[in-house]
């Protein structure tokens, strides 16, 4: 997709459509959740980054030294604390921290609908555009490694798996959408399907994806 106005306004428009919420237990429908459950808000950053003309999405590999998720691959972002006015604050902040990206280097473009994961959060995708040339920052406690994918892969439906594996005693599915060596899965791959499906004018992301059942 071309780094220009036209991209650009064509991916706010589609952030303003109405979107159905996802979480990590829609390819799980079995599940029962608790009642009255409370989560907890957290906030990542989607930022599209421009090179070669061509829009990329900025994505880190967790470090294998964190507790939680160590090795994964994720947007910057985390839980909302006291100093953030909202998640879309919490998205900016952790992103500056994770990657040294200047909040007023970001121009927020919209978000997607909100995301429950397992481990108790309600995170909001931010979608934004890197304005100037950005050089990661990672930094080492909690970013092994930060790298770029095209966002016309992540746009093409057929790109996306549906993949299986154990997980506390029974069968566990999740969307996959891998780009060369690097394995993206679970929340983040969910959350890049429903922008995909947003773009595509499918905001309740009922879009078939491909299917590899393992």
């Amino acid at each position: 997709m071309k780094a220009d106005h036209q991209s650009f306004a064509a991916i706010a428009t589609a952030l303003r459509s109405a979107q159905a919420p996802s979480s990590d237990f829609d390819l799980n429908p079995e599940t029962v959740l608790p009642a009255g459950r409370k989560l907890r808000p957290a906030g990542v950053l989607c930022a599209l980054m421009e090179q070669d003309g061509d829009l990329r999405v900025i994505l880190t590999v967790r470090s294998s030294a964190l507790k939680h998720h160590p090795g994964q691959i994720a947007f910057p972002g985390g839980k909302q604390d006291p100093v953030d006015a909202d998640p879309t604050a919490a998205a900016l902040r952790e992103a500056q921290e994770e990657i040294g990206l200047d909040p007023d280097n970001v121009e927020v473009l919209g978000t997607l609908s909100t995301h429950e994961t397992v481990t108790g959060f309600s995170v909001l995708p931010v979608v934004g555009r890197v304005r100037r040339p950005f050089i990661p920052r990672p930094e080492p406690g909690e970013v092994a490694e930060v790298f770029t994918v095209p966002l016309s892969h992540l746009l093409t439906p057929e790109n996306y798996t549906v993949q299986s594996r154990r997980w506390r005693g029974s069968d566990r599915q999740y969307f996959t959408v891998p780009w060369g060596p690097y394995y993206i899965w679970g929340a983040t791959a969910r959350m890049l399907r429903v922008l995909a499906s947003a773009m595509a004018g499918d905001p309740a992301g009922n879009g078939a994806p491909g299917e590899d059942i393992r």
